[in-house]
């Protein structure tokens, strides 16, 4: 390595195996591969702290930094630095396993924003916007807390989704939690980083879904584990899925994995698995990067067998399940009965998933009063308080928090989902988040809407609002408007969600976002693709339950 002036010590090539060296090396690697074989982000993990005392101390600047360090390595430490949006600012990421967190994590967050005034929010799944001379104190407030910002980004495995009403579910087979954090922690080294699994080929995401529901969404992850009931045995275990992923270039649902894991086998096997991705996949091509390209590359009975060869197990086929009715996926927001008799759970619509320092104290202050001092944030951006005894649900109901973020909200409000748009993301092509709660509210006011239709707005192709999952989706495009280019958007309708997911399809591109254009289109799918009904009333005068969501208002500086 030392002809090739690499030092191998500092290199993300250590822990490859030696195909995967090569493939790193060749000419035709990715420039992010040439950035991980100079230096790998792990050491981030340290030199944050000293970057940070360097600039509290006056002795440098972010504009004097490494540029690489800046902008790529340090998001092995979860801070993105949005240097086209917010320069010398860093969205932070956590790892929040199953969405779970107690009141005393969620001031920490808060009071983490608190010092940015107006230019400080959070977007569940749970992010802060920093200054880098702070980030080491943050991390290790984070890390007092049981929580990390290490491995969150780039070519990590990222946060795992579970159930969010894990534990209390009447319905679940099994109670994800235990296995999230294990997981997690199996492959963080307990949120200290682990070197060994950082430089994979592209990112993962780890879906663990408890019920027929499937909360996980199993089916857009690279690795889903649906659990099941094998009908012969009787034991619970978890069918695995492989490859679901979103990207500019292709979208695609999971395929079966043809293997069947009991409890046990779910952290070895995962490990396993991110060790053959780690060593067996593409580093020439970003975009044929993903693990469902190694999959089908290899075949599925190849790639279990490379990880059976890992684990030193032979691993069960699929089992089969049949069902004689249908399941309709469940809405978990309001107010439900849970497993534990006189014990409730209360889902609260977060409007577009944005919280300001103050939410975040006043939803710590709900979660000790009403409940168990805890909460579980949704991958649909809201938020569940679970362990409500029955007396405390009127004086939950009466709380302010939750005139903001309703219990009953609207049915365009409660299915509403958006990344974080052009407003601080560089990707976007279009401003997401504000003008989806402006467009909802206007809706609202508009329209009698019979049932829930889950929006989904997303700036760009990459999809992080994955619009393809919605009933309705809008993903950021070119768009002209008399003549001249406007910000615009490819409609998809017919996403579904639970056990028999399909991926919404593109109806219409090029559409400007302009009200006038936008909002017409809006109102005349959902009167003839969802039953919607113009209300008696003049607009102006309606109530809109979206008016209640405090976002819509400038937030600052977010991820």
């Amino acid at each position: 390595m030392a002809e090739l002036g690499i030092d191998f010590e500092r290199s993300g090539l250590k822990y490859l195996s030696n195909d995967a060296r090569l493939r790193a090396l060749d000419r035709k690697s990715t420039k992010f591969e040439k950035t991980k074989n100079e230096k790998c982000g792990s050491h981030m993990w340290n030199d944050v702290s000293e970057l940070a005392a360097l600039i509290r101390e006056g002795k440098t600047s972010w504009q004097d930094l490494d540029l690489d360090d800046v902008d790529v390595r340090l998001k092995w430490a979860g801070l993105f630095h949005r240097r086209k949006r917010t320069p010398g600012r860093f969205m932070m990421r956590l790892k929040v396993p199953n969405g779970e967190l107690t009141s005393e994590q969620l001031r920490f967050l808060g009071d983490c924003i608190a010092p940015y005034g107006e230019d400080g929010c959070a977007d569940i799944t749970t992010r802060a916007n920093i200054q880098l001379e702070d980030a080491d104190r943050i991390i290790e407030g984070l890390r007092q807390r049981g929580l990390t910002s290490f491995m969150s980004g780039m070519d990590n495995v990222r946060n795992i989704t579970g159930s969010p009403i894990a534990g209390i579910d009447p319905h679940e087979l099994v109670d994800t939690r235990p296995l999230c954090h294990a997981l997690n922690d199996a492959i963080t080294s307990q949120g200290a980083g682990n070197a060994a699994l950082t430089n994979l080929p592209r990112k993962i995401n780890i879906g663990i879904s408890s019920s027929r529901d499937d909360f996980a969404h199993c089916h857009i992850n690279d690795v889903g584990l649906k659990a099941v009931r094998d009908p012969e045995s009787g034991e619970v275990g978890f069918n695995v899925e492989l490859g679901g992923y979103f990207s500019i270039k292709r979208n695609v649902m999971s395929i079966s994995g043809d293997t069947f894991l009991t409890q046990d086998q779910v952290v070895p096997y995962c490990l396993a698995l991110l060790e053959v991705f780690r060593d067996h996949g593409a580093r020439d091509d970003r975009q044929k990067a993903r693990l469902m390209w190694l999959v089908e590359a290899m075949g599925v009975d190849a790639f279990r067998a490379a990880i059976e060869q890992r684990m030193g197990q032979t691993l069960r086929r699929e089992v089969h399940a049949a069902y004689d009715d249908v399941w309709e996926r469940r809405d978990v927001l309001g107010i439900h009965p849970q497993a534990q008799e006189g014990l409730f759970w209360a889902g609260a619509c977060v409007p577009a998933g944005r919280m300001l320092a103050s939410d975040f104290h006043a939803l710590a202050d709900a979660a000790d009063a009403y409940g168990d001092g805890s909460v579980r944030f949704t991958v649909e951006e809201n938020v569940i308080l679970p362990n409500v005894p029955q007396e405390r649900l009127a004086a939950l109901q009466a709380d302010p928090l939750f005139q903001r973020f309703p219990v009953h909200g609207g049915n365009l409000l409660r299915g509403l989902v958006s990344c974080t748009g052009a407003q601080f993301c560089p990707l976007a092509l279009v401003e997401t988040k504000n003008r989806a709660l402006e467009v909802v509210r206007k809706l609202e006011a508009e329209l009698d809407v019979p049932r829930m239709v889950r929006m989904h707005w997303t700036g760009c192709p990459n999809s992080c609002g994955q619009a393809q999952v919605g009933d309705i989706g809008l993903m950021g495009a070119p768009a002209k408007l008399d003549g001249k280019a406007v910000e615009g958007v490819k409609i998809f309708l017919g996403g579904k969600i639970g056990e028999n997911p399909e991926l919404a399809k593109e109806f219409e591109r090029g559409i400007p976002v302009d009200e006038s254009i936008l909002l017409p289109r809006l109102r005349d799918l959902l009167i003839s693709e969802f039953g919607a009904t113009p209300k008696a009333a003049p607009a102006s005068a309606a109530p809109a339950s979206a008016g209640q969501a405090p976002a819509a208002e400038p937030a600052g500086a977010a991820a």
